[in-house]
């Protein structure tokens, strides 16, 4: 029954295959390092934001594509969603345990590549 062995918790000491297409570890990887995924864990690495906010904080990113990545982050336990009982409703998102443990190098990432960039000449 080697099969369904992806789909199993990993064991103490023991790790996923992220080699192998059924890996659920694949799945988390391919969303924090989506086109958008790296984003928005960047974006609330320091605050919890409503979806307006975390959008307009993305330059670029369309309302479509900001619902579909929060939908998976949140899928995946990096990102938890509070829904606020207003008319409208008022949602906000912020980092899990999980998201900031794997959003930490994501920022290491962000601002080594920052800092090693020559600034832009004006004009």
């Amino acid at each position: 029954m080697a099969g369904g062995v992806q789909h199993r918790q990993a064991e103490a000491g023991q790790r996923y295959d992220v080699f192998h297409t059924d890996c659920p570890a694949r799945d988390v990887v391919d969303h924090v390092t989506s086109r958008w995924g790296i984003w928005v864990l960047i974006s609330l690495r320091s605050n919890d934001l409503r979806f307006y906010e975390l959008r307009e904080s993305i330059q670029g990113i369309s309302e479509k594509m900001l619902a579909q990545t929060l939908r998976a982050l949140v899928h995946d336990g990096l990102v938890w969603r509070e829904v606020e009982p207003t008319t409208p409703p008022q949602v906000t998102y912020g980092l899990t345990e999980f998201g900031r443990d794997v959003g930490e190098p994501l920022t290491e990432l962000f601002d080594r590549i920052t800092r090693r960039l020559s600034p832009r000449s004006a004009g």
